[in-house]
């Protein structure tokens, strides 16, 4: 058994309208849903993704208005990297980032930037033959759009104590004591390991909650069964409606989740996901009170701003 590469990531926006404009409207990603936290339904959560949310592509939020801005740590994710076809993408990124008041950092083969929360994001090149996972935004051409998650990066003072359950436990290959692959029968993806910075981490605005990566349907006892053998204390499985999940956090401390690749985002019409508040469980009895608390953010796409999206 092994895992097959990165299913989404999670993290914290303190300003939902600003994440919403930034994830949907600058970067051309899908909104496709709208709920509330399963654990702390006071909170909402959103996602985004290719036009279908497919595993690999998607990025999550728990929003927290107000909370302060936080600061990666030891043990925490500190960038996420998507990944782009071409050189040619990322020239575009850098305009259009640029026109969207976005500082950016071009190395060779990558561009660096951050969220209005500060969550450092990257973009890099690599076309190594997975499904490109695209969102069809009409000012973002195909050639150049975000293809999926490519990499996250945390930091781990003593990486090598996660080797035995990433690569014995979770099926990831080594590339060195700080890469590791996740090689799936449809998705690649890594996890990277760098030296922590001397100031501890801060959960806030801007982290990174959880990474998860993708098990299949109907194998997810089997899972929690053969990390609960490796003395990481897995949660029970979880049935957050559009995938099943069991959380543990690896010896480095990061916080991870696998999560089943289906039933996936199948609850609305597929030209109007995103559009509704969607309640896992016991919560539909809530649905009054938290859409009133809770009203559907608008659609980015329907928004007429002008991003100089010119390739």
């Amino acid at each position: 058994m092994k895992v097959d590469g990165l299913h989404h990531v999670t993290a914290i926006t303190a300003d939902i309208e600003a994440n919403v404009d930034f994830y949907g409207g600058v970067l051309g990603l899908r909104l496709v849903w709208q709920g509330v936290n399963s654990d702390d339904p006071e909170m909402r959560h959103v996602a985004y993704g290719d036009e279908r949310g497919s595993p690999g592509s998607v990025i999550t939020f728990f929003d927290m208005p107000g909370v302060g801005r936080g600061r990666a740590g030891g043990g925490m994710v500190h960038r996420v990297m998507l990944r782009v076809a071409d050189p040619i993408a990322l020239d575009f990124w850098e305009r259009r980032l640029a026109g969207a008041g976005v500082e950016t950092s071009r190395l060779a083969d990558q561009l660096l930037f951050a969220d209005p929360d500060g969550l450092r994001l990257g973009l890099i090149v690599d076309n190594g033959g997975d499904e490109p996972l695209i969102a069809q935004a009409a000012d973002v051409d195909r050639q150049v759009a975000t293809r999926g998650i490519h990499a996250v990066c945390a930091y781990s003072a003593d990486p090598a104590q996660s080797a035995a359950l990433l690569g014995d436990v979770l099926g990831m290959e080594p590339e060195d004591e700080r890469r590791w692959l996740a090689q799936g029968e449809r998705r690649h993806s890594l996890l990277l390991y760098d030296e922590p910075p001397e100031e501890p981490g801060q959960v806030g605005a801007g982290t990174v909650h959880h990474i998860a990566f993708t098990i299949r349907d109907g194998e997810e006892q089997r899972w929690r069964d053969r990390v609960a053998a490796a003395a990481v204390r897995p949660t029970r499985v979880m049935d957050r409606r559009t995938n099943k999940s069991i959380y543990f956090r690896e010896p480095s401390r990061v916080l991870l989740e696998l999560a089943t690749d289906r039933p996936g985002f199948v609850f609305e019409p597929a030209d109007r996901l995103g559009e509704s508040l969607m309640l896992v469980g016991d919560l539909e009895n809530r649905r009054a009170e938290l859409e009133q608390r809770f009203p559907p953010l608008e659609n980015p796409r329907s928004a007429t701003t002008d991003w100089s999206a010119t390739c």
